[in-house]
């Protein structure tokens, strides 16, 4: 006998919206998430213009949009000593045709808020998996730390690139040239930026605006974080230093201020089997070019719930529909991680490269996008809507508590 109608394993961005949709389609359900609280930083900040427009479907993006936040309307990236305008995210039929930068456990608290009011919505924390409990050849709920056990009549694995889905479903790892280290320095207040790029041979830094102080993602090489760390912090601060001169770097003092994060872009070839369905990361590590990632996320969980939370809610065997979710998010996912393999092999692998030449000018894409405004509409309409956009289409039958 299932306790619930969903278990959803993983309460980040496509973990948090496929519960808040399917709760409010009337299913019963419960989401698992292994940490006590959201409050992990260095993870992305990005709100795309397709999030935002979800949630003004859902009539939440005037709420959503009253928590603190800075909008940037285009991107730019600071190669040869000038900044190149290379998007522009103005002219998008939506909503809200800007990035909103937000801290990622203010927007998962915002969307905990809204799911918490609906009744039939649940969420535990500090309840890690440990495993799936598995009944004739189906997948039927899943095994605590603790020893309790789940059990529901489907189970979305949202649990990110570690996910245990990933050991069940076969992959196909599309390779990636670097690895981030991420740290944090203080800025003032005053100066909002929002989202700022560095580029030199052999150093590239990406610097997000959070008020009053940047989170900051140092690229290297891949696999060369020990030799990087063993090097010692002041060589890595001249390195900074060397790609961003403005920074403040007094409080970047020792290794333990730097968090590495392993970049890694793959999907799995088949993202289901009977009982359970991946989407998010679990489905489709990406990189961190564009901040896309998140967004595609959400846009999983929406396709998700639009082919079964209604089914679901009826009480009806979803098996036969999880290969729709996964024929409807594929394609946009193919598309975007092979953009992403793009610039890791013709721009980013080449600009960490120590032993070419200095850059002295900017790549000829990069001049033709900042030289002619027409053009930086393409970028601004992929990172900002991505390929295949998703409407919220999944039934409402829930009362507000």
């Amino acid at each position: 006998m299932a306790d619930h109608d969903l278990l959803i394993a993983g309460g980040g961005p496509a973990g948090m919206m496929a519960g808040l949709l399917f709760a409010r389609a009337g299913v019963k359900t419960l989401v698992l998430e292994k940490h006590g609280d959201f409050l992990r930083d260095f993870r992305g900040d990005t709100v795309h213009p397709s999030t935002m427009e979800i949630l003004f479907e859902l009539k939440l993006l005037d709420r959503f949009l009253e928590r603190p936040h800075q909008r940037l309307d285009h991107a730019e990236i600071r190669i040869a000593g000038r900044s190149w305008t290379v998007g522009d995210l103005s002219h998008l039929n939506t909503p809200a045709p800007f990035i909103a930068m937000m801290p990622q456990w203010d927007f998962l608290d915002f969307l905990r808020g809204q799911a918490e009011r609906l009744p039939t919505f649940t969420l535990e924390m500090n309840t890690p998996v440990a495993g799936f409990l598995e009944e004739n050849g189906r997948i039927a709920g899943v095994r605590m730390a603790d020893g309790r056990e789940f059990r529901a009549a489907l189970t979305i694995a949202a649990d990110g690139r570690t996910s245990l889905a990933r050991i069940m479903l076969p992959s196909e790892n599309l390779g990636a040239p670097m690895d981030v280290f991420w740290f944090r320095v203080p800025k003032e207040p005053a100066q909002l930026v929002g989202l700022r790029g560095n580029v030199e041979r052999g150093r590239l830094l990406v610097m997000i605006d959070r008020r009053d102080y940047w989170q900051c993602a140092f690229l290297i090489p891949k696999g060369k974080a020990k030799e990087y760390e063993a090097r010692g912090i002041d060589a890595i601060r001249a390195e900074v230093a060397a790609a961003a001169p403005d920074l403040d770097l007094a409080e970047l003092d020792d290794i333990s201020d730097l968090h590495l994060l392993t970049v890694t872009l793959d999907r799995l070839t088949r993202w289901h089997r009977p009982g359970l369905l991946a989407i998010g990361d679990a489905a489709h590590a990406m990189s961190p070019i564009g901040g896309i990632g998140i967004n595609l996320a959400i846009q999983d969980a929406v396709a998700a719930a639009n082919a079964l939370a209604g089914p679901l809610a009826k009480g009806a065997n979803v098996d036969i529909l999880l290969e729709r979710v996964q024929r409807r998010r594929m394609f946009p996912t193919r598309v975007i991680q092979a953009g992403q393999k793009a610039a890791q092999d013709n721009l980013i692998g080449r600009l960490l490269d120590t032993a070419g030449p200095p850059i002295t000018k900017a790549p000829l894409v990069v001049r033709l996008l900042d030289r002619f405004p027409l053009l930086q509409r393409i970028p601004g309409r992929i990172i900002g809507l991505g390929i295949r956009r998703e409407h919220v289409h999944s039934p409402d039958a829930t009362q507000v508590r």
